[in-house]
């Protein structure tokens, strides 16, 4: 695992250390040091620890002017033990939140399980996106159904043409334009 590095394409356009209304403004990387571990496999140091044990993101691009966020996951989102989604929730969701972003990609293909718990916190950011999004996209099949059994999807918009976008091939406004567009023909099927 200390070989996946979040995306990196979109850094001549956002760095989430250089924006001051990231959460991780200021912070400095090391290429060499590796601090981070979901449990005995090390991660690359370029990804952010959120407060979880289990799961680590990368701020990949926001774009305030138009409320959205891409955020990339890796790790095991773990709710049942770690309550992973308040990590998620509290120290990154509001405070970006606080800044008008009310749009948020969520690319989880490396994101290895999913142990649900309580949906509250996930109906809580649902709530507050109010005229916005939540869209989970390239999450692998089995984190996928575990977010369906718990009923997460009613939250988070997952699978069929969420899971199936080359979302590499797309600048950030592309993305978030295809993902809207899906969203809206979501909404209205």
């Amino acid at each position: 695992m200390h070989t996946i590095e979040p995306y990196f394409a979109w850094r001549h356009l956002y760095n989430a250390e250089e924006d001051e209304f990231s959460p991780f403004f200021g912070r400095e990387y090391s290429e060499f040091e590796f601090t981070h571990s979901v449990y005995d496999h090390l991660i690359h140091p370029q990804w952010d620890s959120m407060g979880s044990a289990t799961l680590y993101i990368k701020i990949l691009f926001c774009n305030y002017d138009r409320g959205f966020a891409v955020i990339e996951m890796i790790g095991e989102w773990n709710d049942c033990l770690y309550n992973d989604i308040m990590y998620l929730k509290r120290n990154i969701v509001e405070h970006l939140e606080d800044h008008g972003i009310n749009k948020f990609i969520l690319v989880g293909e490396n994101v290895l399980n999913f142990h649900s718990d309580d949906d509250s916190y996930y109906q809580e950011w649902f709530d507050d996106v109010e005229d916005g999004w939540i869209a989970g996209i390239n999450f692998r099949e089995h984190v996928r159904r575990e977010f369906e059994s718990a009923n997460i999807d009613y939250y988070i918009a997952l699978g069929g043409k969420f899971n199936e976008l080359n979302w590499r091939c797309y600048s950030p406004n592309q993305l978030c334009d295809k993902v809207e567009s899906l969203m809206t023909k979501r909404l209205t099927a």
